[in-house]
């Protein structure tokens, strides 16, 4: 189980442990890949190359990344998913990789609740 906080402007956060060191992590429903990683991160994830990625963002803008093969920390087990890499401090954490999971998120409680259901 996996528990976050919902911030004062309203986007669902969770902490994540990665290589040691705790990452800030925003659930986002509307990406439906598995993750989004910071840059500092790849030496700790084992990134192996899978291919060019053409990823339709909101308003309808195309936009092609590199993807690539993690072994990556996720709900007390390590996980293969699939990841891009940017600049930046926070980790994208999209339903491809929440897809074993419940998510709850309580607005008005301000949280946020990963459930593994599998």
């Amino acid at each position: 189980m996996i528990q976050g906080t919902v911030t004062t402007d309203g986007i669902p956060t969770v902490s994540l442990t990665v290589a040691g060191t705790a990452w800030p992590a925003t659930v986002d429903t509307g990406f439906n890949g598995d993750l989004e990683l910071p840059e500092a991160l790849r030496p700790f994830v084992n990134p192996r190359f899978l291919a060019p990625t053409e990823w339709l963002l909101a308003g309808g803008q195309r936009i092609v990344e590199d993807t690539y093969e993690v072994e990556f920390p996720f709900d007390g087990d390590t996980l293969a998913a699939e990841a891009t890499f940017v600049p930046g401090s926070t980790i994208l954490i999209g339903t491809g990789l929440m897809a074993q999971h419940r998510l709850t998120i309580d607005f008005l409680a301000g949280r946020v609740l990963l459930e593994r259901l599998a």
